[in-house]
Protein backbone atom coordinates (compact mmCIF):
# COMPACT_ATOMS: atom_id res chain seq x y z
CA UNK A 1 0.00 0.00 0.00
CA UNK A 2 2.89 2.32 0.75
CA UNK A 3 4.35 1.89 -2.74
CA UNK A 4 0.97 2.70 -4.26
CA UNK A 5 0.63 5.80 -2.12
CA UNK A 6 4.15 6.91 -3.06
CA UNK A 7 3.42 6.37 -6.77
CA UNK A 8 0.16 8.33 -6.49
CA UNK A 9 2.01 11.17 -4.74
CA UNK A 10 4.70 11.24 -7.42
CA UNK A 11 2.07 11.27 -10.18
CA UNK A 12 0.26 14.14 -8.43
CA UNK A 13 3.48 16.13 -8.15
CA UNK A 14 4.29 15.39 -11.81
CA UNK A 15 0.80 16.51 -12.90
CA UNK A 16 1.08 19.75 -10.92
CA UNK A 17 4.57 20.41 -12.31
CA UNK A 18 3.30 19.75 -15.82
CA UNK A 19 0.37 22.13 -15.33
CA UNK A 20 2.68 24.87 -14.04
CA UNK A 21 4.98 24.33 -17.03
CA UNK A 22 2.04 24.62 -19.45
CA UNK A 23 0.91 27.88 -17.83
CA UNK A 24 4.44 29.25 -17.98
CA UNK A 25 4.91 28.33 -21.64
CA UNK A 26 1.56 29.84 -22.64
CA UNK A 27 2.38 33.05 -20.75
CA UNK A 28 5.78 33.20 -22.48
CA UNK A 29 4.10 32.68 -25.86
CA UNK A 30 1.66 35.53 -25.20
CA UNK A 31 4.50 37.83 -24.20
CA UNK A 32 6.38 37.00 -27.38
CA UNK A 33 3.26 37.63 -29.46
CA UNK A 34 2.78 41.07 -27.88
CA UNK A 35 6.44 41.85 -28.55
CA UNK A 36 6.06 40.69 -32.16
CA UNK A 37 3.04 42.96 -32.67
CA UNK A 38 4.95 45.95 -31.27
CA UNK A 39 7.94 45.24 -33.51
CA UNK A 40 5.68 44.90 -36.56
CA UNK A 41 4.05 48.25 -35.75
CA UNK A 42 7.50 49.84 -35.40
CA UNK A 43 8.58 48.31 -38.72
CA UNK A 44 5.47 49.70 -40.45
CA UNK A 45 6.14 53.16 -39.02
CA UNK A 46 9.74 53.02 -40.19
CA UNK A 47 8.63 51.90 -43.67
CA UNK A 48 6.30 54.90 -43.87
CA UNK A 49 9.06 57.26 -42.75
CA UNK A 50 11.49 55.72 -45.26
CA UNK A 51 9.02 56.29 -48.09
CA UNK A 52 8.54 59.90 -46.98
CA UNK A 53 12.30 60.44 -46.88
CA UNK A 54 12.72 58.93 -50.35
CA UNK A 55 10.09 61.33 -51.68
CA UNK A 56 11.80 64.25 -49.95
CA UNK A 57 15.18 63.22 -51.37
CA UNK A 58 13.72 63.02 -54.87
CA UNK A 59 12.21 66.48 -54.45
CA UNK A 60 15.49 68.02 -53.26
CA UNK A 61 17.46 66.34 -56.05
CA UNK A 62 15.26 67.50 -58.96
CA UNK A 63 17.44 69.02 -61.67
CA UNK A 64 15.27 72.13 -61.96
CA UNK A 65 15.66 72.81 -58.25
CA UNK A 66 19.41 72.16 -58.29
CA UNK A 67 19.79 74.48 -61.26
CA UNK A 68 17.70 77.22 -59.61
CA UNK A 69 19.69 77.01 -56.37
CA UNK A 70 22.96 77.10 -58.32
CA UNK A 71 21.90 80.26 -60.14
CA UNK A 72 20.01 82.15 -57.43
CA UNK A 73 21.80 81.20 -54.21
CA UNK A 74 25.31 80.39 -55.42
CA UNK A 75 25.49 82.82 -58.35
CA UNK A 76 26.69 80.14 -60.76
CA UNK A 77 26.28 80.59 -64.50
CA UNK A 78 26.71 78.27 -67.46
CA UNK A 79 30.12 78.85 -69.06
CA UNK A 80 30.41 80.10 -72.62
CA UNK A 81 31.77 77.57 -75.12
CA UNK A 82 35.03 79.54 -75.31
CA UNK A 83 35.53 79.12 -71.55
CA UNK A 84 35.28 75.34 -71.67
CA UNK A 85 38.58 73.48 -71.64
CA UNK A 86 38.73 69.75 -72.37
CA UNK A 87 41.53 67.92 -70.59
CA UNK A 88 42.67 64.66 -72.16
CA UNK A 89 45.21 62.16 -70.88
Amino acid sequence: MSARLLLSGLLLVAAIASAIAVVHVRHEGRQRYVELRALNAERDALDIEYGRLQLEQATWAEMSRVERVAREELGLVRPEPAQIVVVRR
